[in-house]
């Protein structure tokens, strides 16, 4: 089973300007994504930008880097970009790895690789953890996920789901420990004909409503695959704090 890794790198962050360029421990932020990308099983690790700071310094410590437009709305879009600029073949698998988690575990790469590899029926595969703390479940920036019994996402949302209904959890917010709900885990595997298909297709009422883009793929009747993460995926750095924290560990 043969992969790519795509990793997006956009220079403006609203809370964090300059992100991808970021210094943790004497290398930038989005060298230390692809040398964690890099450790998995992937064929090929690229690099997609906007901005010639980036690539720059991506060229120089080694990365492959495939230009792009700059304006997209979402990761997704860039990386149907780089899909059609490399002419990859409609069944090729590509992995989005997000440009802001410098300690993401290169088993969880070959994780949601291996996932949508083995099921057809699906053109999109993630990944989830369970949420075990009533803060995190009433979180809107924590992302839920209700997948089926065979591994499929039902939906996304910001809203507390699956809720209690009973009167007793419900009143005494605590979640019951065997059905935890599942936080949904920002790392996508995508067949290249989905990527193509995405970008035809108008934004989805409930994508727009929740403002969750994998949604315009279950709109569309797109199955995707969920399973567990088999390693814990550490938070991703949006703000100075992060970072410093992140900066702390590595050092």
């Amino acid at each position: 089973m043969s992969f790519i890794v795509i990793i997006p790198a956009r220079y403006e962050s609203t809370r964090l300007p300059g992100k991808p360029l970021k210094d943790i421990a004497g290398a930038t932020m989005i060298q230390r994504v692809w040398q964690q990308a890099s450790k998995s099983s992937a064929s090929r690790v690229i690099i997609a930008t906007d901005d010639e700071r980036i690539r720059q310094v991506a060229k120089e410590f080694g990365a492959e880097v495939c230009m792009t437009r700059g304006d997209h709305v979402s990761g997704t879009d860039r990386l149907q970009e780089v899909a059609q600029t490399l002419e990859l073949d409609d069944e090729q698998l590509v992995v989005n790895v997000q440009g802001d988690e410098p300690l993401i575990p290169p088993a969880v790469i070959d994780q949601v690789a291996d996932n949508l590899a083995v099921h057809a029926v699906a053109g999109v595969s993630t990944l989830s953890e369970p949420i075990n703390d009533i803060e995190a479940f009433d979180d809107p920036n924590v992302v839920k996920v209700v997948a089926n019994a065979a591994g499929m996402a039902n939906y996304f949302s910001r809203a507390s789901i699956p809720w209690p209904r009973a009167d007793d959890q419900a009143q005494s917010r605590v979640i019951p420990s065997e059905q935890f709900p599942m936080r949904h885990i920002g790392i996508y595997a995508y067949r290249v004909s989905q990527l193509n298909a995405f970008v035809r297709w108008p934004v989805a009422p409930t994508e727009q409503a929740e403002s969750l883009e994998q949604l315009r793929f279950l709109w569309n009747g797109v199955a995707i695959h969920v399973e567990n993460a088999v390693e814990k995926v550490p938070a991703g750095i949006d703000t100075e704090k992060d970072l410093a924290a992140i900066s702390a560990l590595f050092e």
